[in-house]
């Protein structure tokens, strides 16, 4: 395993990130894809002993029982000081706003629940999930000061959002002398490289560390054209975001394939390998023991650079989909309720 800095933070983190999206308990907004706790529990123990200590949940995931899952690994297999914990909270409910909860009220709310799931006393890094276009920008930030200033988290992230706003938010913390956001978590693989317009020119000039989600496209840059599993059966959130462009996008995942068989790796290493070159530390979700290491051997696999020229030939340019089509003000004005249970995030 290699290990970098996150950005603009004191945290010394491992080149690949776990994703525990794929943990959480029946029941509790999870797809045949999601995992129990006792397999979950030996894959957070292998990507430990393979060199990880990066691992990113969220309280929207299976209502928290991801948190709650990979807590009690963390106590039983490692270290506390030794791993990096991130987690999310999603925007205002409609009924919290018709309540009067504030953004500060909220985000405080939200994270004294996430670590009483994961059995923490703070967070790592605590991430803004999406722009909540009806909360002030002024009231998140000083939200987020202050579950910092208080100790319940060491650093700010922000993810599924565009390059403006994270400009704009860490302009207005620091004229206000705020914590500011020291990464971004946003959707970025070899057939998605949307973020490549703005945010990665933003983030390499101002130090922000980009953490990507999706850095296998659902596990479509991870098999073969034609390939099939029941996640890319069954996930409908995945297929919105890629089925519009599958044919165009087949020819990536060719040379993804071509080039794994001239290396003999897999078709992950040569992905994630890629995406390496560009982002300080990919999202990678396990479910099964052989995805945490293929991800961790992605680490050791130089390509050239002709060969990265080769995977990014083919790429045209894609819709926004998903959360970030959804993420304007006047998507934010429909009568969405996020509900922790969700995971289409």
């Amino acid at each position: 395993m290699k290990y970098t800095k996150l950005g603009n933070s004191d945290l010394n983190i491992s080149r690949i990130c776990m994703g525990c999206m794929g943990f959480g308990e029946a029941g509790n907004g999870q797809h045949s894809w999601t995992i129990d706790e006792e397999y979950s529990r030996e894959i957070i123990k292998k990507g430990l002993e393979l060199g990880v200590n990066f691992f990113d949940t969220a309280i929207a995931y299976q209502s928290g029982t991801s948190e709650q899952y990979l807590g009690r690994a963390i106590r039983d297999f490692a270290k506390r000081d030794d791993i990096v914990i991130a987690t999310k909270f999603l925007p205002r409910t409609n009924d919290e706003i018709e309540a009067g909860i504030t953004g500060q009220q909220h985000i405080e709310k939200m994270l004294d629940k996430s670590l009483e799931n994961l059995g923490m006393d703070y967070v790592d890094l605590y991430i803004y999930h999406m722009w909540d276009y009806n909360t002030p920008l002024y009231d998140i930030m000083e939200g987020l000061n202050n579950i910092v200033k208080f100790g319940k988290a060491c650093y700010i992230g922000i993810s599924n959002c565009f390059a403006y706003q994270l400009a704009k938010a860490n302009a207005l913390a620091e004229k206000e002398g705020f914590a500011k956001f020291v990464s971004v978590q946003g959707h970025y693989n070899l057939i998605f490289r949307e973020e490549e317009r703005e945010m990665v020119k933003l983030c390499h000039e101002d130090n922000i560390a980009m953490t990507p989600y999706s850095a296998l496209a659902g596990g479509r840059l991870a098999k073969h054209p034609g390939e099939t599993s029941i996640r890319l059966q069954e996930d409908s959130y995945a297929q919105l975001k890629y089925d519009a462009t599958a044919e165009q996008d087949s020819v990536i995942i060719g040379r993804v394939a071509e080039l794994a068989e001239k290396h003999g790796v897999s078709m992950t290493e040569v992905s994630l390998a890629w995406l390496l070159t560009k982002v300080t530390a990919p999202v990678v979700g396990a479910t099964k023991l052989h995805h945490i290491d293929g991800a961790v051997k992605a680490v050791e696999l130089n390509l050239t650079a002709d060969e990265l020229l080769y995977l990014e030939e083919p790429y045209v340019p894609h819709k926004l989909v998903g959360v970030m089509a959804q993420n304007t003000p006047a998507a934010a004005t429909e009568k969405h309720v996020w509900s922790t249970g969700s995971q289409k995030i």
